[in-house]
């Protein structure tokens, strides 16, 4: 059976290179998921889950937004953060909801800014669901 290489790569290191047979990203509008001979694809990653199938193995990643290309069989991810969801602390998560939900935002910027802060606590939160 043919197979993907994915490859997450984040501003310090890259975080993960693996054969899979499927990969699942968090698109800013939905999810996509990859399979071999995929077309080619660029997007914009949003606040969430991704998950990489190798056979009857599922590792899972909260990623913080980014770009995803697709091409060649070759899934390439870049983050500002991948982070194994067994790290990902839903208390703080729930915290820093809390904080973004009460900051005041009286500009475009800031609402911006808000915005952002609650996507990425709702994505955290939704990786720890279970």
């Amino acid at each position: 059976m043919a197979q993907l290489t994915c490859i997450v790569v984040t501003p310090e290191e890259t975080a993960f290179e693996q054969e899979a047979e499927f990969v699942a990203l968090p698109l800013f509008d939905g999810e996509a998921g990859i399979a071999p001979a995929h077309s080619p694809l660029i997007g914009r990653l949003g606040f969430g889950e991704m998950r990489v199938r190798q056979g009857s193995q599922v590792e899972r990643f909260y990623v913080d937004g980014g770009f995803v290309q697709v091409r060649d069989n070759v899934v390439s991810v870049l983050t500002n953060r991948a982070v194994p969801v067994a790290e990902v602390d839903a208390e703080q998560a729930r915290e820093q909801l809390e904080q973004a939900l009460q900051r005041k935002a009286n500009t475009p910027e800031l609402m911006a800014a808000r915005d952002r802060l609650i996507a990425q606590a709702r994505g955290q939160l939704w990786v720890t669901r279970s």
